[in-house]
């Protein structure tokens, strides 16, 4: 007999799965930055010709950036932009002020929900002489769909004003820390002295489906800070999206 199954995403929250009809299973996560590293094996599932169709409700993880401390130096890295060939590194960047790295992706909703609007905030910034990346270290075994030639793609159609960078290895991310898409990191440079980071925290307080507006305004007002002279407050709310992909038996 065919199993159909009919798969439903609903609101974002905590990753659980239930089964409907007479079974119901329920898994929660204290913390959902571990969800990648879960070895999950779903049950057996035996039916007969009385069997009631079988649905599927699963949630996708969020996971809130963390763990990192202010005036944390940017690591060094050299890393590959798909859409022009080019390699780039942290001493592209030394005649800035400021820097701003971002660990985004393609497939998040969380991205998509920003994608747009990143965009904006960046051409405008950028213009100011704030110097800007984004870098992708999803694994492409399990999301092909995050490589490097869908990120050529996403770059293009996009007009990304930044340099998108891949990090086949994840090694960069787990120098920076990062454990989300999209995750903020901004650094300040006085001088010939390295990158120091003064935020990290949230684009603003707007999630897919929570109606709150677009504005960009935690994040903006952190470079208004950094490209002003300005102290940016230690107080800082933290990003929320989609775990980081890791690669498959890849511990982090």
């Amino acid at each position: 007999m065919a199993l159909r199954l009919r798969l439903k995403v609903s609101s974002i929250g905590s990753p659980f799965l239930q089964l409907g009809s007479s079974a119901t299973a329920a898994f929660s996560f204290s913390q959902p930055c571990s969800l990648p590293k879960l070895a999950f094996h779903p049950p057996r599932l035996q039916l007969n010709k009385n069997s009631h169709p079988i649905r599927f409700l699963v949630r996708a993880g969020r996971t809130e950036s963390k763990g990192v401390t202010l005036g944390f130096r940017a690591p060094q890295f050299q890393l590959p932009e798909p859409l022009t060939g080019k390699v780039w590194t942290l001493e592209d960047f030394e005649a800035y002020p400021a820097l701003l790295v971002m660990f985004i992706c393609n497939h998040c909703p969380f991205v998509k929900h920003l994608k747009k609007d990143i965009v904006k905030l960046t051409k405008f910034y950028v213009e100011k002489g704030l110097a800007v990346i984004a870098i992708s270290s999803n694994s492409v075994a399990t999301h092909p769909q995050d490589g490097p030639e869908f990120m050529a793609e996403d770059a293009k159609l996009f007009d990304y004003p930044f340099p998108y960078l891949y990090d086949e290895s994840q090694d960069v991310a787990r120098d920076f820390g990062a454990v989300c898409t999209p995750e903020f990191y901004l650094f300040k440079k006085d001088g010939r002295r390295p990158f120091e980071l003064v935020y990290h925290g949230q684009f603003d307080d707007s999630r897919p489906s929570n109606n709150v507006p677009l504005t960009g305004r935690d994040l903006s007002l952190a470079i208004d800070r950094v490209l002003s002279g300005q102290p940016v407050p230690s107080e800082q709310k933290p990003s929320v999206g989609c775990s980081i992909k890791w690669h498959p038996r890849k511990k982090f």
